[in-house]
């Protein structure tokens, strides 16, 4: 049987994987403002999985990101570079949902998509050395 805390860490990296997916099919359907949104939340779902395993949680955004770099990319744990790219995944989603703006150039998204990619699977890892 599992425990809550374990229950919540699956279910967050289950979203995080659907995000991804569903990121790469807007992105191959030409829907760009949405893959953008895709890509920011398949990175925020796996660092609120990240911060299950501390018992730690925030219910705002900013809340999840600061006690994701408090707790594990200021100590070191997770590389600095690849969570840059959940900085970058807010702004570009925060100015494809509230800016009146062009969608983003699809090989940006792309490379974002892969940056997403990289940072759920260090989370991922990350979790089973717990």
């Amino acid at each position: 049987m599992s425990t809550p805390k374990q229950e919540v860490i699956r279910y967050r990296l289950e979203l995080a994987h659907e995000a991804l997916d569903d990121a790469q099919f807007n992105l191959d359907g030409g829907r760009l403002r949405v893959a953008s949104n895709r890509v920011y939340y398949a990175m925020l779902y796996a660092a609120i999985a990240l911060l299950a395993t501390r018992d730690l949680s925030s219910s705002r955004h900013s809340g999840v990101i600061t006690l994701f770099y408090d707790h594990f990319v200021k100590p070191g744990a997770f590389p600095r570079d690849l969570a840059h790219a959940l900085g970058q995944a807010l702004g570009m989603r925060t100015d494809t949902d509230y800016k009146v703006s062009d969608p983003p150039e699809a090989a940006r998204l792309g490379k974002m998509i892969e940056n997403a990619r990289a940072f759920v699977q260090k989370v991922e890892e990350l979790i089973q050395a717990t």
